[in-house]
């Protein structure tokens, strides 16, 4: 493709990648390969996902904190610990191949659907009681395991922090905000290890990354004007969408 072309193409799937990211979790499903169709090598096109993404999930999570959608006074102490951990995830996974969690991921993302879905009220409204110790150490084992698959593998991460907020009384947009911001944090240490390695194509990830803002300002308003009715069929969605590409990686 020319170049103007490839740029038209990245700010497209950009867009569309930023809508669904900021929603339901699950965009680089998208914004992955439409990076990997310009030719550029895979642990580039990683890197340069990573720099658009973090772009977008800023934006989604400041829209979410500025509406008043986030638990502040939890996600304080996890945001740290999601930064240390993905960074551990990303100097590792130069030394150790991901793939062998690609079967485990496939298991993981099929049970968490078949809960989403038997439990049919679930995430309709909050049952979330405030922050207990048991909130608390739960909170920071998720936070820091969560952030280390995001850097040493990441598909999947944004269902499995959706899910984790779920199962501590957050309804579906209250889940979907809490992750955004935990997922930002993950990016962010990504994208920071990633550039000191030299592997981020900026004149790709930047207008990408401008789509997603566009994208996931979007979406993120689109998730609050339309609350859980709309967030929970979306988040199914993307989480097979997701078992699909991981099987198809799997055995391809």
């Amino acid at each position: 493709m020319d170049d103007i072309f490839t740029i038209l193409f990245l700010i497209c799937g950009g867009f569309i990648s930023g809508f669904v990211d900021s929603i339901a979790g699950g965009g680089g499903i998208i914004s992955l390969p439409v990076i990997l169709f310009t030719g550029i090598n895979p642990v580039a096109a990683l890197a340069t996902n990573k720099m658009a993404s973090v772009m977008g999930s800023f934006t989604s999570s400041f829209t979410f904190i500025r509406n008043k959608k986030v638990d502040i006074n939890l996600v304080k102490y996890l945001f740290p610990l999601s930064l240390i951990g993905s960074f551990v995830g990303v100097i590792v996974v130069h030394r150790i191949p991901a793939d062998f969690l690609r079967p485990l991921v496939v298991v993981l993302l099929v049970l968490i659907t078949i809960y989403t879905l038997c439990r049919k009220n679930w995430g309709q409204a909050a049952v979330y009681k405030g922050r207990t110790p048991k909130i608390l150490i739960g909170g920071i084992g998720l936070a820091l395991g969560i952030g280390f698959y995001d850097g040493f593998f990441g598909p999947g991460a944004g269902s499995f922090l959706m899910f984790a907020f779920l199962c501590m009384g957050f309804d579906f947009v209250g889940s979907a905000a809490n992750a955004r911001v935990l997922n930002f944090a993950s990016n962010l240490a990504a994208v920071v290890t990633f550039a000191y390695l030299g592997q981020i194509y900026f004149h790709y990830a930047i207008p990408m990354g401008l789509a997603m803002v566009l994208g996931a300002y979007c979406g993120t308003r689109t998730a609050m004007s339309h609350g859980a009715s709309y967030v929970k069929p979306l988040f199914v969605l993307m989480t097979v969408l997701l078992i699909g590409k991981q099987v198809w990686d799997l055995f391809k």
